[in-house]
């Protein structure tokens, strides 16, 4: 190609179509068609009927649910409280009961809901739908979570870009202590439109807060470490990790058994779900699995930690090599180190382009 501004325009072009694409499959694979994959229910009764009824269910609906048989409704209560059923039928001829959990997943009690209304219509008697855990007033759906996981998600992988490219001139360990103020910052501006500004939770805003700070450290870090080797791609790849498979898998509009299995895997240990269900755990289920999901986001921090001393050595191992090859390399001329920095200020501009145009 003759012309070097046209090969330059078109190369940063093939970093947003492949966001579209990515975003496209991402999206549209985890959340245009959901259907329940193994959705875990419970009928409730010790009688043979009870089990009857419980294998009937179950025969009808194949893969869509797992069917279980529990003694009593406290018993399905504890189970859907623990966020191991979505949903529990307890039959009756006069006022059969249907039990969900809407904090869990809005959309999952609705997916209940839709098995169960029909068995009660067959018997020609209103189904009741308690829930047991709703999500508070201000937050009716329970989806503003999901939404504070974006905000926070933006705040933090679009400051990868300006730690990397425009600190690129800062030692390793300068980069990696900005990282962790900067997800201190993200954090907080997360907890407060957590708590003051849109009140979705009333209570533990500090746990919020410090959920929150392990989920944003771990991505700033993960992202300041593969700048040094991916350079402009990195935009591309924090999308990836941390929009395209992460927001798509966190359970925040779908829990994993109204997903495929590709997402329903990523569930079990993405660091958005850990963020999104810790936080469900913190404020709705009495910290029930709240010490595994932050184990989650632990893992992920640990993570950055690793590829952040990973590119400190690279980085150091690289320096002596370039003053052995270039002996005279501080002896430049003025004009031409002005202008190798110009070329890196337009290159770190281009990438904080890309990163803040997402």
């Amino acid at each position: 190609m003759r012309s070097p501004a046209l090969r330059h325009v078109l190369t940063h072009l093939i970093t947003p179509l492949l966001m579209c694409i990515g975003m496209g499959l991402a999206y549209m694979g985890a959340f245009v068609t959901p259907e329940p994959h193994h959705l875990p229910v419970a009928v409730v009764g010790a009688a043979p009927k009870a089990k009857v009824f419980a294998q009937t269910v179950k025969d009808t609906a194949g893969d869509k649910l797992d069917v279980r048989t529990v003694t009593t409704r406290a018993d399905a209560v504890g189970l859907l409280k623990s966020r191991e059923v979505t949903g529990a039928y307890v039959p009756s001829a006069e006022a059969p009961e249907l039990l969900v959990a809407s904090a869990a997943s809005d959309m999952g009690a609705t997916a209940v809901e839709k098995v169960f209304m029909p068995v009660a219509a067959e018997e020609g008697v209103p189904l009741k739908v308690t829930d047991v855990a709703e999500p508070v007033a201000d937050d009716p759906t329970g989806q503003g979570l999901f939404f504070l996981l974006i905000a926070v998600s933006i705040g933090s992988y679009a400051s990868v870009a300006a730690l990397g490219a425009a600190g690129a001139g800062l030692a390793m360990r300068i980069r990696a202590l900005l990282a962790l103020g900067v997800a201190a910052v993200v954090s907080g501006i997360g907890a407060l439109l957590a708590g003051p500004v849109f009140h979705l939770a009333h209570h533990d805003l500090a746990g919020v807060w410090g959920m929150a700070w392990l989920y944003s450290a771990g991505i700033l870090l993960i992202g300041v470490g593969l700048h040094t080797f991916l350079k402009r791609w990195t935009t591309l790849t924090m999308m990836v990790l941390f929009v395209m498979l992460n927001f798509t898998s966190s359970g925040g509009l779908f829990r994993p058994e109204l997903q495929n299995g590709f997402f329903g895997t990523l569930h079990a240990f993405w660091n958005g779900a850990g963020f999104v269900e810790g936080i469900r755990s913190l404020l709705y289920f009495a910290d029930d699995g709240l010490a595994r999901n932050v184990w989650t986001l632990a893992a992920w921090l640990l993570a950055g930690v690793a590829v952040t001393a990973l590119a400190a050595l690279h980085e150091h191992s690289r320096r002596p090599h370039h003053h052995r090859a270039h002996p005279d390399a501080e002896r430049q001329s003025e004009p031409a180190a002005t202008e190798e920095a110009e070329k890196a200020d337009e290159e770190a501009e281009a990438e904080l382009e890309e990163t803040v145009g997402v």
